[in-house]
């Protein structure tokens, strides 16, 4: 009996060492990030999936971070046919600044301009598998948390074509005006009430509460050379890409990506579109073949400014407590 027990021990010995020598060999198992995608994929806003009777409208959803999407009668066609029977619907909420850097998201508007964030959300409905008509019959009504009083406004995601954004090729995200709502009442600006925006969207897709950081500021193009650099700039939701460069301002919701190549190793802004004078970190962040990387430096833009990240190894969780720490910053 002890022989048995004792050639039992050894068997389990000799699988989790060869379990664990095959997870030291890179192997993608549950739980380990090899990649920018894996990351945002690990650490990103989550998808959320709740059901409704599209036969049964109005019907609303609550989502877990509080935002509330009311789907009137009448919403949901699918090539200009009403749908009927069970829908799916598939969500994701970004409401903090370091969600956004964590889902590989941005808060740039399509001009380039650094937008401060009241918090985004990502919406689609399936029927029979099948997404529905993006552009909604009739609009659906939209609660947002509001974390300030005084109004935000309306963008939609798309990508650097002004097309509704699609997470493929080197689509980068970025945000517009809506498109006029489909009842006609186009609806820009939005007002906090009850510690909600709340308001009517006419698509579906990537719908954001946003306003512009403005600064009578004189503007500039700013360049970052990222030094160590182990991999290509990545787009959104590293899609492609490993290595992320953004603006984060010094008590605002900013989170503006830098992807426009700028030279060697190096991306830029857009052109005069940040702010003379202010405050926030630059910072970089890369992950690739299952190593992290990360770099950080305290900013006042200036005019033509070239800052300089070198990026250095260090764990997944040292990148995690940076991305965190912007929320209060």
């Amino acid at each position: 009996m002890k022989k048995f027990n004792l050639i039992s021990t050894l068997f389990i010995a000799i699988v989790c060492l060869t379990i664990a020598c095959k997870k030291d060999k890179g192997t993608n198992d549950e739980g380990m990030v090899q990649s920018a995608k894996d990351f945002t994929a690990k650490f990103g806003a989550q998808q959320q999936t709740l059901q409704i009777n599209a036969s049964a409208l109005p019907q609303t959803v609550t989502l877990a971070g509080g935002t509330k999407i009311n789907f009137p009668a009448g919403s949901l066609t699918k090539g200009g046919v009403a749908v009927t029977g069970t829908v799916t619907v598939e969500a994701y909420e970004v409401l903090k600044r370091s969600t956004v850097l964590f889902t590989g998201a941005n808060t740039n508007h399509a001009s380039g301009a650094p937008l401060a964030s009241d918090g985004f959300i990502f919406v689609d409905v399936k029927s029979n598998g099948s997404s529905v008509d993006q552009n909604l019959a009739v609009p659906v009504k939209i609660s947002i948390p509001a974390k300030r009083e005084g109004a935000t406004q309306l963008w939609i995601g798309v990508d650097q074509n002004d097309k509704p954004l699609v997470a493929a090729g080197n689509n980068q995200m970025a945000w517009q005006a809506p498109r006029p709502q489909a009842n006609g009442a186009g609806q820009k600006e939005v007002n906090a009430t009850n510690s909600t925006f709340t308001f009517d969207f006419g698509t579906l897709g990537w719908i954001n509460c946003d306003v512009f950081y403005s600064y009578a500021n004189p503007k500039t193009t700013i360049t970052v050379e990222v030094n160590n650099n182990p991999g290509t700039f990545a787009n959104f939701h590293a899609f492609s890409g490993e290595t992320y460069v953004f603006f984060c301002a010094k008590g605002s919701n900013v989170a503006a990506q830098l992807y426009t190549p700028g030279g060697a190793n190096k991306v830029k802004s857009y052109d005069n579109m940040m702010p003379i004078g202010v405050q926030g970190r630059m910072l970089s962040f890369s992950i690739k073949d299952g190593k992290f990387y990360y770099a950080s430096q305290e900013v006042t833009i200036s005019a033509g400014q070239n800052v300089v990240l070198t990026l250095a190894e260090t764990t997944e969780s040292a990148v995690q407590a940076a991305i965190n720490s912007l929320d209060s910053y």
